[in-house]
């Protein structure tokens, strides 16, 4: 069997704190229900600056200039540990300020939708011509048609007609509603979702300035976001994926979206495996960008005890899934883990489901595996509004099981969470932590021999669409490539037939003596 590898991976963080303040649910709701509320009045005074963004250590792990292992040798808390001489490139991608990502969002607008004031724009031109991985971005001509006045978008803004786009607390922009009636088109929709296609066009221009493969040589994109984009006879019926690819110049790709909640990339990246294993699609883009509603979610929180607003980033990555090239790690697509409709909701059930099962089929123990990542959730976010340390107890509710499965000595387990586990180091954006953000970390240390194994974990909670209360999981396991054009790992049925061929063979060869 010819298992499919992990070629390429690349992350884009944009830091959005107006955004935060205005399109952030926590936010929004709060100003319908008390426009006058005591958190809306302090939060601007807990928003950081870009510098003290890019200085975060877990966006600099998000981006590849740190690695998770990095992250254990930092006092808590991260924000007050910021990185000396931190970059806003790195090795896997970029952390990007908000002013040029309004103007990428203009770039991708496809419909004129997305109004600019004059001098802004101007300005955020010539940083996107500079720009050394979007200055042949396609259509950026934009930026140089339609300027408005701040007046003209003010007098939009207040008309309920466009959604407004700040930066520095001033207004400079807006995003025009795309129907008069249809509440799929509404500005506040189409800002969303101009917003996730912005965001994955960084991405996936990110991917391709570092990978070893043009453009047009991609053929199938999968997007995996949790954004919905359509009008009301069908509101979710995409295609974010093509429209990424558009203005990317992946001129031969088709592709569609993909949809789970937060175990969304993970079910894409099994589908892309399968694509790639079965020759129908050679090179695939497994892609993702933000969500702007997800902004300063616990924001509340993080005021009350006097912390920044850490929420602050919008999440976004590209991982290119190919045929196997006898180099790069491989996707095991003979043990992709999956909680069963009928596995069951209790922590016990779900991970026997997606760890020890498809752990089993492979013959594999759970310490063999040298690296879990699931939930990847940045803990400084998380724990003050009580929602604990989600990467460090699904560790041990793995180091758990292998205790009851008799794989682990009970007085062993702590120092198991603590080898085969990490810090979560990823913005809390639903999909983004999810797994994916060790893609590129796990297939460098494959490659430079440190592991060689990791298993990719992602759940989601279905219940939150309020159609069904079952939970979701996927995992898979990156592994070394054997070095051979295919890979010798053979199932029980290939095995069966090998030694059935063999026997005919022998049996053969006697009678012909």
């Amino acid at each position: 069997m010819s298992f499919p590898v992990v070629k390429g991976a690349a992350y884009a963080l944009i830091q959005a704190t107006d955004m935060l303040m205005h399109q952030g649910t926590t936010q929004t709701s709060e100003r319908r229900k008390n426009p006058e509320s005591e958190h809306l009045q302090k939060l601007p005074e807990h928003l950081r600056s870009f510098e003290e963004a890019v200085n975060y250590p877990p966006n600099q792990i998000y981006i590849g200039n740190m690695t998770p292992n990095d992250l254990k040798g930092i006092a808590r808390p991260w924000y007050q540990a910021p990185v000396s001489g931190a970059s806003r490139t790195g090795k896997y991608g970029e952390i990007m300020p908000e002013d040029e990502f309004l103007g990428l969002m203009k770039i991708v607008d496809a419909f004129d939708l997305v109004v600019l004031e004059e001098q802004f724009q101007a300005n955020v031109r010539e940083k996107m011509i500079r720009h050394p991985v979007l200055g042949d971005i396609k259509d950026l001509d934009k930026l140089s048609k339609n300027p408005s006045k701040v007046e003209e978008i003010g007098k939009l803004v207040e008309g309920h007609l466009a959604q407004p786009m700040y930066f520095a607390g001033k207004l400079v922009g807006c995003v025009k509603k795309a129907h008069e009636f249809d509440e799929s088109l509404s500005d506040h929709v189409m800002f969303e979702n101009l917003v996730a296609k912005a965001s994955a066009v960084f991405a996936l221009k990110l991917l391709l300035s570092k990978a070893e493969f043009h453009a047009e040589q991609v053929e199938y994109i999968i997007e995996c976001s949790e954004e919905a984009c359509g009008d009301m006879n069908q509101r979710g019926g995409g295609n974010f994926a093509k429209s990424i690819g558009e203005m990317c110049g992946c001129v031969n790709a088709t592709g569609s979206d993909t949809r789970s909640f937060c175990a969304g990339p993970a079910h894409a990246l099994v589908e892309a495996a399968a694509l790639a294993q079965s020759g129908i699609y050679k090179n695939i883009v497994v892609l993702a960008g933000g969500a702007s509603a997800k902004l300063g979610m616990n924001s509340k929180d993080h005021v009350k005890k006097g912390m920044p607003a850490l929420e602050d980033m919008l999440g976004a990555f590209a991982i290119q899934i190919a045929e196997n090239d006898g180099v790069n790690p491989v996707i095991r697509t003979d043990g992709v883990g999956r909680h069963k409709i009928g596995s069951g909701a209790s922590p016990q059930a779900v991970m026997t489901a997606i760890v020890a099962d498809p752990l089993d089929k492979l013959g594999y123990k759970i310490p063999e595996i040298d690296r879990y990542c699931a939930e990847m959730q940045n803990p400084e976010i998380t724990e003050p509004a009580g929602a604990g340390d989600v990467p460090l107890a699904n560790y041990k509710m793995i180091g758990a099981l292998a205790v009851k499965r008799g794989e682990l000595e009970k007085a062993d387990l702590l120092e198991a969470v603590h080898r085969f586990g990490m810090p979560g180091f990823a913005p809390t954006q639903g999909h983004i932590p999810s797994g994916v953000p060790f893609i590129g970390h796990a297939r460098d240390m494959i490659l430079e021999g440190k592991i060689n194994r990791a298993m990719i974990i992602g759940k989601g909670s279905l219940f939150l669409g309020r159609l069904t209360n079952l939970f979701d999981g996927v995992s898979f396991i990156i592994e070394k490539n054997s070095g051979m054009p295919k890979d010798t790992c053979f199932d029980k049925e290939e095995i069966r037939s090998m030694i059935g061929q063999a026997m005919r063979d022998v049996a053969q060869l006697l009678r012909s003596e």
